[in-house]
């Protein structure tokens, strides 16, 4: 699938089949999270694939989100925020949330990809999530992504029109842009 294409295909997902996945393309998917930039180089990041039942349904009873349990897998991506402040401190803390995300995306997109689903689950008991899943402290929990086949077809979400989050030159100066066109040589 071309790079454009998973973009824009890639959906949040709630409803998943009860088909298999193969845990290798779950490997798939964190190795693409693994190619996201990372501040200074380094990576921070530590994911726990989860398949068995009750770690799953503990999860889904963690973050308010019964569906996730029907996933096949689901992959807790966590962060070490010491190892960036210890080279930009505070900055630090900025950094991790901002690689978490970029490796996050990748990862979400690397799903669609393969023709599966997940879902960026962000709203969590990080305490019961490091309980259940034996968590060091030292660790903060950014995201868990249920993983598996999609079950049925959902409406495509309404994305936000590319023209109102653009400004141009300073704040709250838009002009509808003429795609791939050069806005000082547009004559708008």
């Amino acid at each position: 699938m071309k790079l454009q294409d998973a973009i824009e295909k890639r959906r949040s997902i709630r409803k998943f089949s009860d088909k298999k996945v193969s845990w290798d393309m779950v490997l798939e998917a964190i190795d693409a999270a693994n190619q996201a930039p990372f501040a200074g180089n380094i990576n921070n990041l530590q994911f726990i694939i989860v398949s068995d039942q009750e770690n799953k349904n503990q999860l889904a009873k963690s973050s308010q989100q019964t569906w996730i349990a029907d996933a096949p897998y689901i992959v807790v991506v966590c962060a070490e925020t010491k190892k960036l402040e210890n080279h930009y401190d505070k900055l630090g803390i900025k950094y991790s949330k901002q690689q978490a995300g970029a490796a996050i995306e990748n990862f979400l997109l690397k799903i669609t990809d393969m023709k599966l689903a997940s879902c960026w689950i962000g709203a969590f008991s990080e305490e019961q999530i490091k309980s259940t899943l034996k968590i060091p402290e030292k660790y903060d929990v950014e995201a868990i992504l249920p993983i598996g086949k999609e079950k049925g077809k959902i409406k495509a979400p309404r994305k936000h029109n590319l023209e109102t989050s653009i400004h141009w030159d300073k704040w709250g100066v838009q002009k509808k842009p003429i795609i791939f066109k050069d806005p000082s040589t547009s004559g708008s």
